[in-house]
């Protein structure tokens, strides 16, 4: 058969699949059972799966996957996250857009220390919101920065899915994490900017109210016990990273220690606490192992069906700008947002992005910083972005639709002006990445 037929199967089927509702994981497994089958031919292509199941799932570099997710269950479950935003909210005080503010950083780290940023959005939204709203919020202020608190998620080490990125595209882990870190403190940024600018020009947006000043040595004395320990535990994890000190899967295997020895100190460590924190962590580190296994045979048909060498082949033959080849690269991970998760859509697009990558000569350590927070944006892209559904589900009665796509869209605009930047300036990804031992 033509590769195109072979294309055409493959995601046509996985894609219909998906939409009869059918779990990514088990969508996968059947397709790539009949093409297995159809491919390699009877018992022989049904044993190579299996073999590249196998494989797949049996290598080292996925071991920080588990590590990385523990580290953000611990600390989640036993509350030293939301001690650490109580400490920020003090700091605050009375400055304009306080609470949008207050969403940002902490929808940014529930989302980076649980790797799902629609449950942060979801919990955020239940919590934070109706809050906001009480105090005459404008609602593109209120539901706005807790959507967009979530492409911080990835975009602040450690990331699970940046070590499931790197590790399907073969290239570093470790230069990926830290090359994640200016682009996503400068997301931050843009994003606190834009608050405080956009609330200072019109205060109706974000009414100020009158907080208790806390004392300033109490809020120092809070920081230095609530909030310094744990940042210290990421900057251990990406500094021995960063000075060759030790390897990805070692960095993530001393920072889920470090999480329990810190739960612990701060008496926080119950047994309650345990069960929940390894319980979310393995069925949450199993969920990405099993779409992870359908995704690495689902390479390789590709490859051997002739899918992947074609449309590299058509791809870097166009006439057309590379500039051109990576933004309709970006619209088509944008598209795939509306209907699946950030995991899935690596494990589809990365088989074919990265021959194209390799051919094109990008680097891919900048390709897969563009990616991260592409992934993320396309989560709250109007109209279909499945975080826009989550918030929808739990925002006030008479939330429209349109109310939570107005909130969303100046921030979607955010995130590009980021993203171009990366693309103008390879630099803000690469330059850590260079230094390294």
């Amino acid at each position: 058969m033509e590769w195109w037929v072979y294309m055409l199967f493959f995601f046509g089927g996985l894609g219909a699949l998906l939409l009869l509702g059918l779990p990514v994981a088990f969508a996968f497994l059947l397709v790539n059972l009949v093409g297995a089958y159809a491919i390699w031919g009877g018992d022989i292509g049904l044993a190579q799966l299996v073999l590249s199941i196998d494989s797949s799932v049996s290598t080292f570099v996925l071991v920080p996957v588990p590590m990385f997710i523990l580290m953000g269950t611990v600390m989640f479950h036993s509350g030293i996250a939301f001690k650490m935003i109580d400490v920020l909210d003090e700091w605050l005080g009375r400055i304009a857009g306080r609470l949008s503010i207050l969403a940002v950083g902490a929808g940014a780290l529930f989302a980076t220390l649980t790797g799902v940023a629609m449950g942060s959005v979801a919990m955020l939204g239940s919590t934070l919101a109706p809050d906001m709203e009480r105090r005459g919020y404008a609602r593109s202020m209120s539901l706005g920065p807790i959507l967009a608190s979530g492409s911080l998620a990835i975009m602040i080490p450690p990331s699970a899915l940046a070590v499931i990125l790197a590790s399907l595209g073969k290239f570093s882990i470790g230069k990926l994490l830290v090359g994640i870190l200016l682009p996503g403190f400068l997301l931050a940024v843009v994003y606190v900017a834009y608050i405080v600018v956009r609330c200072t020009l019109q205060p109706s947006l974000a009414p100020p109210y009158d907080v208790a000043p806390a004392p300033l040595g109490r809020r120092l004395v809070n920081t230095l016990r609530y909030v310094v320990p744990p940042l210290s535990v990421i900057v251990v994890v990406i500094g021995t990273i960063f000075l060759g000190v030790a390897t990805p899967t070692e960095a993530a295997a001393v920072g889920a220690l470090l999480c329990f020895v810190l739960a612990t100190a701060y008496r926080r460590l119950t047994w309650a606490v345990v069960k929940k924190a390894v319980g979310s962590a393995t069925s949450l580190s199993v969920m990405v192992l099993i779409i992870l296994t359908g995704s690495a045979a689902f390479g390789q048909l590709l490859s051997f069906s002739g899918v992947t060498p074609a449309i590299t082949r058509l791809v870097t033959e166009l006439a057309v700008e590379p500039l051109v080849i990576l933004i309709l690269m970006q619209v088509i991970v944008v598209f795939l947002g509306m209907f699946i998760e950030q995991t899935s859509i690596v494990m589809v697009t990365i088989p074919i992005f990265m021959p194209i990558v390799q051919a094109l000569g990008w680097d891919p350590i900048w390709f897969g910083a563009i990616l991260m927070l592409n992934l993320e944006m396309a989560t709250i892209s109007p109209p279909f972005g499945l975080s826009l559904f989550v918030m929808k589900g739990i925002a006030a009665p008479d939330t429209r639709m349109s109310d939570i796509y107005r909130a969303a869209l100046p921030f979607v605009g955010l995130n590009i002006v980021v993203m171009a930047i990366m693309i103008v300036f390879p630099a803000i990804v690469l330059w850590l990445p260079g230094l390294m031992s």
